[in-house]
């Protein structure tokens, strides 16, 4: 099959999404951290699934999220990451190739079900996420297509992969391929309390300049360089001599590269349903943006663009044709 070249790869945790609406007083009685990701066992997925009440399955995984977003945006893109065969992984599967986006890695065939991931949506929109890494955690490094590494112009990596050591060698592996190709690397850091377990670690990827692009909200910059102050770890950031990407929800975002500083604000909408997905789709449009060599300020308006679509809905993954949204909105890539 004949395809046009990638220009965005992305590896990651590939996950289905449950969503349930839940009061504040269910993540109490459940001992849940209100806006945090937690990893969860398989028994403990049954048991939430059970209590979940009704849920709207939708395929979800953060940098397959990404992915999907750039494909939607009309720029030709990939993902690597692992299902099992079995009914949730065959939809995962479905969904991301009739998005249009390239995935060749074959299901595992035995071990852990497919993985997914739990989110209680509170009435503020906030979303709190109970994980079960399941099959995702067993890419390993011969999964990886080197040729399509080499062939993206921007690989894309997923900071919870970080939690696995087999998934952590894939992703080092592909960076030194896409580097040595003469791609960009970014990383997103996922999570604040991710970056809580491996702070040292991401920065050394930045500072041995395996990875040269960063992504990361405020809560997570913050983490980075353990500090309350905002401005302090925006500088710490700039100082490290990558690209640095930072969204602050409905005050928009501010990149940082050099001695440059540009600030872009929210797309407004019109009512917010469900955070899920904000960060992933931001990274979508910037990357699409990005691999278009559209400068830093147009990417981040994509970005903007894209996040404010997903949120006015349910799920991680955009319900319209972003091209078409940004070209309505004069930013066509």
């Amino acid at each position: 099959m004949t395809h046009d070249r990638i220009e965005v790869l992305g590896l990651g945790n590939s996950l289905v999404d449950l969503f349930a609406h839940a009061e504040d007083d269910f993540l109490v009685a459940e001992a849940m951290q209100k806006g945090a990701m937690t990893l969860i066992d398989e028994a403990r997925a049954e048991t939430l699934y059970k209590r979940m009440g009704p849920a709207t399955i939708i395929s979800g995984g953060s940098a397959a999220n990404t992915i999907v977003g750039v494909r939607s945006l009309g720029v030709a893109s990939a993902y690597i990451g692992k299902v099992k065969a079995d009914e949730l992984g065959r939809a995962f599967i479905h969904d991301i190739r009739t998005s249009g986006v390239k995935f060749d890695v074959k299901p595992a065939t035995d071990g852990p079900a497919t993985g997914r991931c739990l989110s209680f949506v509170t009435p503020d929109g906030e979303r709190t996420m109970n994980t079960y890494l399941g099959a995702s955690q067993l890419l390993s490094p011969s999964d990886l297509d080197e040729n399509l590494v080499r062939e993206a112009r921007i690989v894309y990596l997923e900071g919870y992969m970080w939690d696995r050591p087999a998934a952590k060698e894939t992703f080092q592996k592909a960076a030194r391929i896409a580097h040595a190709a003469g791609a960009r690397v970014a990383l997103t850091l996922s999570d604040s309390f991710c970056v809580d377990r491996f702070r040292s670690e991401f920065l050394d990827l930045i500072r041995t300049g395996l990875v040269d692009t960063i992504f990361a909200n405020t809560e997570e910059v913050h983490s980075l360089y353990q500090t309350a102050d905002f401005a302090t770890a925006l500088e710490a950031l700039r100082a490290e001599g990558a690209l640095g990407v930072v969204t602050r929800s409905e005050r928009g975002s501010i990149i940082v590269e050099g001695e440059g500083t540009f600030e872009v604000p929210a797309f407004p909408i019109d009512r917010l349903i469900d955070t899920t997905g904000a960060g992933d789709l931001f990274a979508a449009g910037f990357l699409a943006g990005m691999a278009r060599d559209a400068g830093h300020v147009k990417s981040a308006q994509l970005g903007a663009l894209a996040a404010a679509e997903v949120i006015q809905h349910l799920g991680a993954r955009p319900q319209v044709r972003l091209a078409d949204l940004a070209a309505e909105n004069g930013l066509a890539v």
